[in-house]
This record gives C-alpha cells, sequence and structure tokens, in this order.
C-alpha cells in the first residue's frame, strides 16, 4: 500500500532543512544537494514538492516567518502596550541565540530573494507579517499614555520596521550586545514617552 504524505508538512520539513544547512554551514553551501542529504532522501525527491530551487528558496523564507510570527504571539500573549511593544520586538531583533542565527539566515536570503523572478507572492515571505501586532502595541500605548497624544504612530511604525532590518545587518557585519539593540529601540521611543 502506497505511503501517504502530507504534501504541506513535507514541504516545510525541505524548507527546514535549508535552514538548517544555512544556519550550520553558511549561505554558499546551501544547495539542493546539501538539503536532500540533510533530510536523507535523494535530490530528485524534492521536485516531487519544488518546481524548482527557487521556490525551496521562498518556502525557508516564509518559514523564518512562520516561526518569528508563532514567537512573537507566545511572548505576546496577555500584554498590552508598551509591554506588547518590547515583548515583539525581542522576538525580531537579534538578541539571543534564536534570533541572533535567524538574523544570519535572513540577511543571507536577502540578495537571493531580491534576484527571484516576481511571482504574485512575492513578496508575501519578506513582508513584516507582525506590523498590524506593532501598530495595535503603539495605538495601546497612546490610549493608555505611555506615549504622547499625538505620537506619529505611521512614523514610528516605519522606523521600527527599519530598525528590524537594519539591527539584523548590523548583527551580521559588526555583532553587537542584545543592550544594543535594545538602545536603539529605546532612542526611538523615547521622544515619544509621556
Amino acid at each position: 500500500m502506497p505511503r501517504i504524505v502530507d504534501h504541506d508538512e513535507r514541504r516545510r520539513q525541505i524548507a527546514e532543512a535549508l535552514l538548517a544547512v544555512a544556519a550550520r554551514d553558511g549561505h554558499e553551501s546551501v544547495s539542493s544537494r546539501a538539503v536532500a542529504k540533510e533530510l536523507g532522501v535523494a535530490t530528485g525527491s524534492l521536485w516531487h514538492y519544488f518546481e524548482g530551487f527557487d521556490e525551496v528558496v521562498r518556502a525557508a523564507a516564509a518559514e523564518v516567518t512562520r516561526r518569528t510570527d508563532a514567537r512573537i504571539a507566545a511572548a505576546a500573549e496577555g500584554l498590552r502596550g508598551l509591554a506588547r511593544l518590547q515583548a515583539l520586538m525581542r522576538e525580531v531583533l537579534p538578541i539571543d541565540e534564536t534570533t541572533r542565527t535567524e538574523a544570519h539566515v535572513v540577511v543571507g536570503f536577502w540578495g537571493r530573494l531580491a534576484t527571484l523572478a516576481p511571482t504574485p507572492d512575492a513578496g508575501a515571505p519578506t513582508l513584516a507579517t507582525w506590523q498590524s501586532s506593532i501598530r495595535l502595541a503603539l495605538d495601546e500605548a497612546v490610549h493608555d499614555r505611555e506615549l504622547r497624544t499625538g505620537t506619529p504612530t505611521d512614523a514610528v511604525l516605519s522606523l521600527l520596521r527599519s530598525i528590524t532590518y537594519g539591527q539584523q545587518i548590523v548583527e551580521v557585519t559588526e555583532p553587537q550586545p542584545a543592550a544594543a539593540h535594545l538602545a536603539v529601540l529605546d532612542s526611538i521611543l523615547a521622544p515619544w514617552r509621556a
């Protein structure tokens, strides 16, 4: 009797294998052969689930987003305002083993993702899906008077998005202690604290 395989789960396993190779051996070691070896399968078996290696790269980027979203949901549960924002940003900024490794993997992907042929959903994995959580936290902080009335939440949101990407690059090129990454966050919020 043929084995029943969960197609989506297998795609996720392949994406996770790519991430494992990238984290352990660096992006220059990422190939279909290395991913297949990580899974203990023949290289050709990857193509039952993906049409090409670019698709695997996109799936790996989406897997990073999924992992980050799950961590954010757990860390921010039950929190409000600046406490929610701080918890959220701690899951995105490279301040611990998980987020530092993730920064190295993600920054390495950016160049490759930028050169892939455009598809209708090409931007989806790279979009910061947690932006609505940031907006909610900022709105709560203004409502609760943790941030001043009139705080330009759209501009602050844009700055926070920029520093998450920027601090990941800083971590890859010039590693910093966690306190340095968090100080950048504090400096953005400082002018608006009530």
